[in-house]
């Protein structure tokens, strides 16, 4: 008999969410400023379950719109829409923006 297909949010992210075996979750990860207008990538961080977006939204990039409660919403864009995505700061990570201007 043959098990059943997973289907859960989890499904299929064994290779999606693995960490280095010395990567630890610090202090400053869960309390990292970000402001309202922040570009922010989307990583994952399998360690803490607070705040978990969907594994659809790994490695995208957006913006911080506004603070809901004590997490950012990010709004992003997937395909041709436009969605807003609340996760925890912990999956968070900062982009450096380059100027329109040229290099800096």
């Amino acid at each position: 008999m043959a098990n059943k297909k997973a289907k859960g949010k989890r499904a299929k992210t064994r290779q999606l969410f693995r960490r280095n075996v010395r990567a630890k979750t610090t202090v400053n990860e869960i309390i990292k400023p970000i402001e309202v207008g922040d570009v922010v990538q989307v990583n994952i961080n399998s360690s803490r379950h607070e705040g978990f977006p969907t594994k659809r939204v790994h490695g995208k990039t957006g913006k911080v719109v506004t603070i809901q409660g004590n997490a950012p919403v990010v709004q992003l864009k997937d395909g041709n829409k436009t969605k807003k995505i609340i996760a925890h700061r912990v999956h968070l990570k900062h982009i450096k923006q380059i100027p329109k201007g040229g290099k800096k």
